[in-house]
């Protein structure tokens, strides 16, 4: 997928963050663009946002966890463009808590979203890409998907998962000569909302002693790259065909520690956590 030009690319989560930043980079190149949300407001912004550019743009609204709903979104995509090259399973959200915290119900949420959103948009998409003559399906892990951390065990789930979904498609695609290729995209921190719509069990207060709120904005300092910038890394790594997409400085600190240290990572993460929960209490106390 060298160019982008006449193609036709359908982006879950296109209402903001990665998702609209992808739909305006693919704009600029002459894509056209099937897009989906499960927030109308944000998903009528980002077309708005798209109607200065002379391509076609369709939508959707769209909860990624119901499978009939992605499958019946993937037949009008190809009904209304003719052709799909592209599926980029962006969508997901968040969840925090301890093991023991977390209710089965959180994590049948999330993985419903995080995992089975892609599976349904990959399994969906599939056929329309390879009736194109070239497709590629770009699915969204996470440096999560990478290194596992402290109170975030379902996210790390569900990232895992995909992780090991794409990694295991590329192969079969290869093995069998297919026309559609994949890639597997690792953001780090970038600067979207997703903090903010995130879940987060009482029991991630049990251990940190941070609010909500407090956790939020201290996990929002971590957001280092913008959505554009994302977005551009993502369509640089389609166009080269890599299997493996690491975005920001972050994600390649998080692949690098991961390699050296493969277990004792875990205690680097869990004294961090500590050190940051001390920290936490002492503000409290000075307040």
């Amino acid at each position: 997928m060298k160019d982008f030009y006449g193609k036709t690319a359908a982006i879950t989560g296109a209402g903001s963050g990665i998702g609209r930043a992808l739909a305006i980079n693919l704009a600029k190149a002459g894509c056209n663009l099937s897009l989906s949300d499960v927030n109308a407001a944000g998903l009528e912004e980002t077309c708005n946002i798209l109607a200065q550019y002379k391509v076609k743009v369709t939508s959707t609204l769209l909860d990624v966890s119901n499978r009939d709903a992605v499958f019946k979104w993937a037949d009008q995509t190809a009904a209304d463009h003719g052709k799909v090259n592209m599926i980029f399973n962006n969508a997901g959200v968040a969840l925090s808590g301890t093991v023991g915290g977390l209710s089965l119900e959180d994590y049948e949420w999330i993985m419903n979203i995080n995992f089975n959103g892609v599976l349904y948009g990959t399994k969906a998409f599939m056929p329309y890409l390879e009736k194109s003559g070239e497709g590629h399906i770009i699915n969204t892990s996470s440096i999560f998907g990478l290194a596992s951390q402290p109170l975030m065990s379902g996210y790390n789930a569900s990232k895992f998962a995909v992780r090991g979904l794409t990694e295991s498609l590329r192969q079969d695609l290869e093995i069998s000569g297919s026309c559609v290729s994949c890639s597997c995209v690792h953001p780090g921190g970038i600067k979207t909302n997703i903090a903010k719509s995130a879940r987060m069990d009482t029991s991630c207060k049990d251990v940190t002693g941070a609010s909500n709120e407090e956790a939020t904005k201290e996990f929002e300092k971590l957001f280092i790259t913008t959505p554009d910038k994302a977005a551009k890394t993502i369509l640089a790594g389609v166009r080269k065909n890599s299997r493996r997409i690491l975005i920001g400085p972050d994600a390649r600190m998080f692949d690098l520690l991961v390699r050296l240290l493969p277990a004792t990572y875990q205690r680097i993460f869990t004294f961090a956590v500590k050190m940051q929960s001390k920290k936490t209490a002492a503000r409290t106390r000075n307040a």
